[in-house]
C-alpha cells in the first residue's frame, strides 16, 4: 500500500460511517463481508482534510482503472449509493468492488473477497471528478 494505510477526506470518512452502519442489515452475506472488511480497514484508516488528499487516493466520485489478475482493466466511477448506475460503469461504494477501492492509490494492489472468490486488483489511474466535498449529500 503506497500510503501505508487507507486515506479518506474527513466528510467523506463521516458520510462512509454512517451508511456501513445502516447497511450493515444487507441481505446479501457476501456482501455483508466486503463491508465488514472495509470497516476493519476504517479503524486504521488516516483521515485527511480536503486540503491534504493526495491526488491519486480513490475518492467519491474518483474516475479508476483497475487491472485484474487475468489481464482484463476496467474503469469505474466510485460514487455514493444513491449516484450507482451500472449501464454507465458507476458503482456504490457499497458494492464489493467499491468497498474494495475507496481510500487506496493508484499502483496499490488489492487482495479481496468477491463474491466469486478471493482476488487481487491492482489500481492503474486514477481520475478526480467533483469531490464529495463538492456536493450537497444529507443521509
Amino acid at each position: 500500500m503506497k500510503y501505508g494505510s487507507l486515506i479518506l477526506e474527513k466528510k467523506e470518512y463521516v458520510y462512509l460511517k454512517r451508511i456501513l452502519n445502516i447497511s450493515g442489515y444487507a441481505e446479501n452475506h457476501e456482501i455483508q463481508k466486503c463491508l465488514m472488511k472495509l470497516s476493519e480497514e476504517l479503524r486504521t484508516a488516516h483521515i485527511a482534510d480536503e486540503e491534504e488528499m493526495p491526488k491519486d487516493v480513490i475518492r467519491f466520485n474518483s474516475i479508476v482503472t483497475v487491472a485484474f489478475n487475468n489481464g482484463i482493466e476496467k474503469t469505474v466511477q466510485l460514487v455514493i449509493p444513491t449516484n450507482k448506475d451500472v449501464k454507465n460503469n458507476k458503482i456504490s461504494v457499497l458494492t464489493p468492488m467499491g468497498s474494495a477501492l475507496i481510500g487506496y492509490s493508484q499502483e496499490d494492489a488489492i487482495i479481496w473477497n468477491f463474491p466469486n472468490g478471493t482476488q487481487q486488483i491492482t489500481v492503474k489511474e486514477v481520475k478526480q471528478h467533483e469531490t464529495f466535498s463538492d456536493m450537497d449529500i444529507v443521509i
